[in-house]
């Protein structure tokens, strides 16, 4: 009897999604509690299965090929899909008090120091995070974090930050590359993010706010801005950043902003407040649009 659904090992799909999420296999394996060779030959095997090579391999790390990172996405939408259905029929009321959704970028870069600090103050509080850079058809969370227009929405909103808008890349990228004007830019490899369930500015958008035309240069094209950062900081290209969100890349880390110019983030990200959203949740939203 035929098999409903055409799929390659399950397991080998679980570890390419780990890999890819952490753009490594020694960090997948350590969440997997597995050894690295144990990702690299469940990966090994569903490359010869697809007949395409889903990552490159490089010193520090992985990188997804563009068929991999097609891939990840839709992995990433399943497991969502089977996530959220296994939160919905578990219990957890008794010990989580707070839900709340948001991006791979936000979680990492911004949410995820700030839960540390809200529980400082508030120790008892439980607070659980979705992560997830695909859409939710049923929203299972007490709060979310999206970036748009909050007026849009009916539901309680709280504007958390609206970024300017800036061209990052490493010191030895704007060396190698003569950067030191947006003309430079032009003809530069940029790395751009190619995913149309995202509202982000990209960098046609940003040139012609201020007044050039459409790049020319090499594009490297991924649908996760982590792993577009990520990129960035191996020299692959310039990636445009939202200098709050990164700020702390850009204090401590190999990006540096490559010219003077930048622009107003036409958006903002937001907090939204759920119906469901009990009295702990409403508390920790309270503190986190106040913790500026």
């Amino acid at each position: 009897m035929p098999r409903p659904y055409d799929l390659s090992s399950i397991n080998a799909l679980i570890c390419f999604e780990a890999a890819a999420r952490h753009a490594s296999f020694k960090r997948a394996a350590h969440e997997l509690n597995v050894t690295p060779a144990a990702i690299s030959h469940q990966i090994k095997a569903l490359e010869s299965d697809l007949r395409c090579n889903l990552f490159l391999r490089r010193s520090r790390g992985v990188e997804l090929t563009e068929k991999g990172a097609f891939l990840f996405v839709a992995v990433q939408r399943g497991l969502e899909t089977i996530s959220e259905a296994v939160v919905h029929m578990r219990d957890r009321s008794d010990t989580v008090d707070v839900t709340i959704r948001t991006t791979t970028a936000v979680s990492s870069l911004w949410l995820t120091p700030k839960i540390s600090a809200f529980w400082k103050n508030h120790p008892t509080v439980t607070v659980s995070q979705i992560v997830s850079d695909v859409p939710a058809t049923a929203i299972n969370c007490d709060l979310s974090i999206q970036y748009g227009d909050a007026q849009e929405h009916l539901e309680e909103c709280y504007k958390l930050f609206q970024d300017r808008i800036v061209a990052l890349g490493t010191a030895r990228f704007a060396a190698e590359y003569g950067i030191g004007t947006v003309e430079d830019l032009l003809m530069a490899p940029l790395i751009h993010m190619n995913n149309e369930e995202t509202s982000w500015t990209n960098w046609p958008e940003w040139f012609q706010a201020l007044g050039y035309p459409t790049p020319k240069g090499r594009r490297f094209s991924v649908n996760n801005y982590m792993i577009a950062l990520q990129a960035a900081q191996d020299d692959v290209g310039a990636v445009l950043g939202w200098d709050g969100l990164v700020k702390n890349l850009m204090q401590d880390g190999p990006l540096i902003v490559l010219v003077s110019q930048s622009i107003p983030s036409p958006s903002a990200f937001y907090l939204k407040v759920h119906t469901r959203a009990g009295a702990k949740a409403r508390l920790f939203a309270n503190w986190l649009a106040k913790s500026f």
